[in-house]
C-alpha cells in the first residue's frame, strides 16, 4: 500500500514531480521513455527514497507515468498525441428546431437509475469530499446554533461564513468585506436575483456559447433575450466581440464565466478580464461573473476574478461551495457591488434566508482551515482525472474528434463527426449504463447537435474507463 508522505516531505516530492511533468507536457520526456530509477533521482536531489516515490506515486496517480513491474517507471502521457482541439464558437442568431427542455428533464431525470456512470452531471461525486469533517462541523453548527439552526438565519446571511468568504477572496486580490457579501441557496439562485434585479422581460443579455444550460432556461423564464457570442475555447469571449455586440444590440446585462466556464472549461486571461470589465463599467452595463470553478485550478496560484479590476461595483460576483465541498448544502453567495440594496431585497422577497445550519456548518469548516487542504487535494485528484480521461477518449475515440484541453474545472467539452447527434448517442448510451450531456443543452440556438459535455469529477477508477471505452464503442459505431 502506498503511504502518505511524511511531515515537511510534501515540499520536496512535489518539487521533483513538478519538474519531472513540466519535461513531460514540453516533450522532452516522450511516451515510453524510461525515467530515472527511485535510486538514482534520491542520490541526485539528496533526499529520501521515500520521497521519491512520494513524488512517482503523485504523478502514476495523474496518469502520467506508469510502473513496470521489474522494470521502473515509464511516460504514458504526450499532449501532442491528443486529438484536435475545439474551434472558436460562431453561433448564428436563430431559434433552435426542436426544443432542449425535455432532454434536460431527461438526462437530469435518472438521478433515480441506479448503476449509471453519470459523466453527464457536474458535481463532485461524494468519495473526493471530504464526509466525515462535513459531518462533525454539521453537528457542531447543531449543537451551537440558537434553537439548535431551527430560527431563521439573517437576511445578508451568516456573519461567519461572509467573513471566512472575504478572507478567502483576498487569494485573488480582492478587497470585499463581508458586508459586501449577501449568501444564497447556491450559486443559481444569486444568478437568478442578479437577473431579475438588472432586466425587466423584453430586454437582452450577452453570454458565451455555448453556456450553462440553467442560466440560459433561467433567462428565457424571465422573459429575456439571449445573444450568444463568439467563445474561443481556451480564452472566452473576446472584448472585441463584446464591443461589437454593444454596438448592434441594446444589451443590459453580461454573463460570462471567466474561470473554468461550464461547458468549455477555458480560463480568460487576465488582461481580458480587465478590458471586458472597462469596457462594460464604460457602456453601464453590468457584469455577473458566475466563478463557480475558481477555486479548482491545475496551475500555482488561483486565478482572478473579474470582480478583481472592478473599482466601480459594476461586477456582480457570483459563487457557491456546490463544485468543491457540498453540492446538497446549497450554500452560494454574490458580492453585487453598487447593486447590493436591489439583491437584498429580492432574497427578501423570494425566500426571505438561506438555510442556517448548511451556512454555520460550511463557515466552522472553513475557520478550521480545512477548505485548503481539501482543496490541494480536489485539484490533484481532478487534475489527474482530466488526464486520464483525456487519455482514454484518445485511445477508444475516433481519430477525429475534437476536445478541449481544460486548465480547470470538471469537464471536457467533446466535438464528434457532424453526423453524430448527440442526443440519439445519449439515448444509446444510457442503454449502456453511461449518461451524458448533449450539446444541444447549452445554447438556445440550433446547433451543438455533434458535441457534448463529459464530467471527471469522480474517482478514476477501472469502471470509469471501461465505461468511457464503452462511449468510445457507441461513438465509432455511429459515424
Amino acid at each position: 500500500m502506498k503511504s502518505a508522505p511524511k511531515a515537511g516531505a510534501d515540499h520536496k516530492y512535489l518539487t521533483i514531480a513538478d519538474a519531472i511533468e513540466q519535461q513531460i507536457m514540453s516533450q522532452v520526456l516522450k511516451i515510453g521513455d524510461k525515467l530515472p530509477s527511485v535510486r538514482v533521482l534520491s542520490k541526485h536531489h539528496d533526499i529520501s527514497v521515500s520521497t521519491v516515490l512520494q513524488a512517482y506515486y503523485h504523478l502514476e496517480g495523474k496518469g502520467l507515468i506508469e510502473s513496470r513491474p521489474q522494470s521502473g517507471y515509464y511516460v504514458r502521457f504526450n499532449p501532442s498525441r491528443f486529438p484536435g482541439k475545439v474551434d472558436k464558437s460562431n453561433p448564428q442568431q436563430n431559434t433552435r428546431s426542436k426544443s432542449a427542455e425535455s432532454i434536460i428533464e431527461e438526462v437530469y431525470g435518472d438521478f433515480s437509475y441506479p448503476g449509471i456512470t453519470r459523466f453527464s452531471i457536474s458535481v463532485p461525486s461524494p468519495e473526493i469530499l471530504p464526509l466525515a469533517q462535513l459531518n462533525k462541523s454539521m453537528a457542531q453548527a447543531l449543537r451551537d446554533l440558537p434553537a439548535n439552526g431551527t430560527q431563521y438565519e439573517k437576511i445578508q446571511g451568516n456573519d461567519l461564513l461572509r467573513r471566512q468568504i472575504a478572507r478567502w477572496s483576498m487569494q485573488w486580490d480582492s478587497n470585499l468585506k463581508p458586508d459586501d457579501i449577501i449568501t444564497t441557496a447556491g450559486c443559481m439562485n444569486a444568478i437568478s436575483y442578479c437577473l431579475m434585479a438588472l432586466t425587466k422581460p423584453g430586454d437582452t443579455i450577452a453570454v458565451e456559447s455555448p453556456v450553462y444550460f440553467g442560466t440560459l432556461r433561467f433567462a428565457q423564464s424571465i422573459g429575456l433575450k439571449v445573444l450568444e457570442l463568439p467563445t474561443h475555447p481556451d480564452y472566452g469571449v473576446d472584448p472585441d466581440d463584446v464591443k461589437k455586440a454593444i454596438q448592434q444590440h441594446d444589451i443590459k446585462a453580461c454573463f460570462f464565466v471567466a474561470n473554468f466556464s461550464n461547458p468549455l472549461g477555458y480560463c480568460m486571461p487576465d488582461e481580458q478580464k480587465e478590458a471586458i470589465v472597462k469596457l462594460l463599467s464604460l457602456h453601464g452595463i453590468p457584469l455577473i461573473e458566475d466563478d463557480l470553478y475558481g477555486d479548482v485550478y491545475f496551475g500555482k496560484t488561483r486565478p482572478k476574478s473579474c470582480k478583481s479590476f472592478d473599482e466601480e461595483g459594476n461586477v456582480l460576483w457570483c459563487s457557491s461551495f456546490s463544485k468543491t465541498l457540498a453540492p446538497g448544502y446549497r450554500v452560494g453567495w454574490v458580492a453585487p457591488g453598487k447593486y447590493f440594496d436591489k439583491i437584498k431585497r429580492l432574497k427578501l422577497y423570494h425566500s426571505i434566508t438561506t438555510g442556517t445550519a448548511p451556512q454555520a456548518a460550511i463557515a466552522g469548516f472553513l475557520a478550521t482551515g480545512r477548505y485548503e487542504r481539501h482543496l490541494r487535494k480536489l485539484r490533484s485528484t481532478l487534475h489527474g482525472n482530466s488526464l486520464n480521461f483525456m487519455q482514454a477518449i484518445n485511445t477508444y475515440f475516433p481519430d477525429d474528434i475534437k476536445m478541449t484541453t481544460p486548465e480547470g474545472g470538471f469537464m471536457l467539452w467533446l466535438e464528434l463527426d457532424n453526423k453524430i447527434d448527440t442526443y440519439r448517442l445519449y439515448t444509446e448510451a444510457m442503454a449502456h449504463k453511461v449518461s451524458i450531456a448533449p450539446g444541444t443543452m447549452f445554447t438556445l440556438q440550433d446547433r451543438y447537435h455533434n458535441c457534448m459535455r463529459i464530467s471527471y469529477g469522480m474517482q478514476w477508477t477501472p469502471k470509469i474507463e471501461n465505461a468511457l471505452k464503452r462511449l468510445g464503442s457507441l461513438v465509432k459505431a455511429a459515424k
